[in-house]
């Protein structure tokens, strides 16, 4: 381990190889906590690279608890971007579900903001503390599964501590949203920082991912706006492209960011249940911008005006309520038969 904290103390980057061998020590447990704290504070110093972030990646999924699922997309964004706005990419996700594409959420409770996607999904009575088969079960019936990231990500428990004492962003907040227990090769993924676009695309070609599209928005948000352009950094078959995704081009007419803030996750959850019955207001058309992402992705749509086009036909029609319905039925069954 000393090796390696004297490179980034150096600001000397390290391989793939290198931050593969570094986390399988973090992840094992036999890093002392002095250790963790030189390595992540070195590294944040120094400015992770694409090779560092795809090592954490690898090792994450790997030691994840495994969810056998196939043909699925993640909406997944690293959260911090400080904006406090309702769980879009958690909505887009129920969204994306009752159209027919099989989605597994991986996400968290809150962490940086007031209402995390565990937090509102347990609002809308989706039971989240679900073991692997069952998860199964539920995105093959009902195409929605939610994987809670503190039970699937166990090896994690090694650097809580030292993460909370750092009290800051570290690695970990990016390698994160890549590590999914269901090793999704198709993933719509926010991140905070527009720098991130890249690093997290060249970090994906190191993983097999099939089709991503990495976002951030020209006002800040680590999901696509519908108030401003969206820097796109796509990732298929190894190939990375750019892409805006400019909302006055599509008509989008949403008016006033205030309308897209969060509060507690009886809130969110309110304001979600309101659009899936058709609502149409500015978060609706936020979800349906986010919503055609995870279509292109999947490989339902190649032009992204159709795609959010039917997406926003879909939500206004209120089949997604029904299709919520329907899932908080199934939880409520899996309550009773798995207590």
């Amino acid at each position: 381990m000393k090796k390696f904290i004297e490179k980034l103390k150096n600001k000397e980057n390290l391989s793939f190889e290198e931050s593969k061998d570094v986390f399988e020590i973090l992840m094992n447990g036999t890093a002392s906590d002095q250790e963790i704290y030189d390595f992540l504070t070195f590294l944040s110093s120094k400015g992770e690279i694409s090779d560092e972030i795809a090592g954490g990646v690898h090792v994450l999924r790997n030691k994840a608890k495994r969810v056998n699922v196939q043909n699925c997309v993640d909406t997944c964004g690293t959260g911090g971007d400080g904006k406090n706005t309702l769980n879009i990419s958690t909505a887009s996700a129920l969204l994306l579900a009752s159209m027919g594409v099989k989605v597994a959420k991986h996400g968290n409770k809150a962490v940086s903001s007031k209402c995390g996607s565990g937090d509102v999904l347990e609002a809308l009575n989706i039971k989240i503390n679900l073991e692997p088969k069952e998860i199964e079960e539920q995105i093959n019936k009902n195409n929605f599964g939610f994987m809670f990231a503190p039970n699937y990500h166990s090896a994690m428990k090694y650097v809580g501590p030292t993460r909370k004492k750092i009290g800051k962003r570290t690695i970990f907040n990016m390698i994160g949203p890549l590590s999914s227990p269901a090793l999704v090769d198709r993933q719509v993924v926010g991140v905070f920082d527009n720098k991130l676009l890249k690093i997290f695309a060249n970090a994906l070609k190191n993983i097999n991912i099939k089709f991503t599209w990495i976002v951030n928005s020209q006002d800040g948000l680590d999901e696509i706006s519908p108030y401003n352009k969206t820097n796109v950094v796509q990732l298929k078959n190894g190939e990375i492209t750019e892409i805006i995704i400019n909302p006055n081009e599509l008509n989008i007419n949403a008016d006033n960011f205030e309308n897209i803030l969060g509060d507690d996750p009886q809130y969110n959850a309110k304001k979600m249940i309101d659009i899936f019955k058709g609502e149409d207001n500015d978060f609706s058309k936020a979800v349906c911008l986010n919503a055609a992402a995870g279509l292109i992705v999947m490989e339902r749509h190649s032009n992204f005006k159709d795609s959010y086009n039917d997406a926003r036909e879909f939500i206004l029609s209120g089949k997604t309520h029904e299709h919520l319905k329907l899932l908080q039925n199934v939880w409520e069954h899996s309550k009773k038969n798995y207590r």
